[in-house]
Parts: C-alpha cells; sequence; structure tokens
C-alpha cells in the first residue's frame, strides 16, 4: 500500500496547457521583426529565455544563443539568431532599462548573449533566483515553480531540451517547447507578484 509519503502530490496536479501554435509567431524575416519588435517594445514586461544546441564532448564550447524567446501573456515570439536578420531589434528590447525581462536560470542565457551578439541585457529577474525555495539558498525550478504559483504539473521532453536549436527549420514540437519556457516565467512571474512573493516591478 502506497503511504502518504511514497506519493508524489506534483504528479497528482493537472497538466500545465501551454500556448497555442497559432499564438507562437517565428520572426524569420525583416517584416515580421519590424511588427514584433514594435509590440515588445511597448509591454512594460516580457517572459525571457534561450536556447542554444547543446554540447556532448568535453571542451566543446556553445556557440549560442541559437534562438531567442520573448513573451507577452498572450504571445511568444521567437527570433532565430542567425546571419541573416538583424539583432538591433533583438538589442534594444533586452537593452531596455524600462522593460522587465523575467524568466528561470538565466545566467548562460546572459553569458551567451553577451559573447555572441554583444547584448547587455537589462533588468532581469532571474525568478530561480528570486523566488523563495523550500531552503535557505535554494533556487527553484521552473517545473517547481509553476506547481507552486499556478497548481499544474510542467513535463518537459529532454528530447527535446536536447534538439538541434541552430536548425534553421525548427519542428513544431520546438516551437512550442521553447514559447512555453518564456511565457510560463511570466505567468509564475505576476502570480507570485500577487500572493506577495516578489517586490513589486
Amino acid at each position: 500500500m502506497d503511504t502518504l509519503a511514497d506519493t508524489n502530490p506534483v504528479a497528482e496536479l493537472p497538466p500545465y496547457q501551454g500556448i497555442a501554435i497559432t499564438d507562437v509567431v517565428l520572426v524569420d524575416s525583416p517584416a515580421v521583426a519590424l511588427e514584433a519588435v514594435r509590440v515588445l517594445l511597448a509591454e512594460a514586461m516580457l517572459g525571457f529565455d534561450s536556447e542554444a544546441k547543446p554540447t556532448f564532448a568535453k571542451g566543446e564550447v556553445s556557440t549560442g544563443p541559437h534562438l531567442v524567446q520573448l513573451a507577452t501573456e498572450h504571445r511568444v515570439y521567437l527570433f532565430p539568431v542567425n546571419a541573416r536578420l538583424d539583432h538591433q531589434g533583438l538589442r534594444n528590447i533586452l537593452e531596455s532599462p524600462r522593460i522587465l525581462k523575467v524568466g528561470f536560470g538565466l545566467g548562460s542565457d546572459l553569458a551567451q548573449l553577451r559573447a555572441r551578439l554583444g547584448i547587455e541585457a537589462q533588468r532581469i529577474l532571474d525568478l530561480s533566483r528570486a523566488l523563495p525555495g523550500e531552503k535557505p539558498k535554494q533556487t527553484m525550478g521552473a517545473k517547481t515553480a509553476v506547481a507552486r504559483y499556478l497548481g499544474r504539473r510542467m513535463q518537459k521532453s529532454k528530447r527535446t531540451t536536447t534538439s538541434n536549436w541552430s536548425n534553421p527549420r525548427l519542428t513544431e514540437r520546438q516551437m512550442l517547447y521553447a514559447a512555453d519556457d518564456a511565457q510560463v516565467a511570466l505567468r509564475v512571474y505576476r502570480a507570485a507578484l500577487a500572493e506577495g512573493h516578489l517586490p513589486p516591478a
């Protein structure tokens, strides 16, 4: 017989319902980029994340980021990092001291943006460090935060996590995974703010 200690309360939660693919915008042309930047610069806060092609060999240095995700409450914009598109609009958003960018575990994301694109992101809130953990100095991951603040169980596919993010043709699964990573941070931030677990922006 299972005891209460044996059960996983997170496993009993309903699954997190992510964004629909129709609300995910792949920024793959100058015209789409122009509109995306216009919309995003008008926001006061955004969910933020990036993806990089994983490294497997010892000593191999990441060439990421290969994708940058910025989310509003209802839409997520995916910016592939390639030589074809101008990154000035993305730089204007990430370096804006007015717009709050929230995400989870952003240390490597910020370092890669700095190293590859020379972008010095400003007004960043890393929820892994900002949200109170179960123990002192303990960081909080996205799955734990989603369970605590949204009452949902967020599943992450390891296969998608370690997929090739530098591929010029992203799959729908990759796009949804990347979009959810950015948008869920914004949703957790707002829920934690409402509970008084974070100071006002």
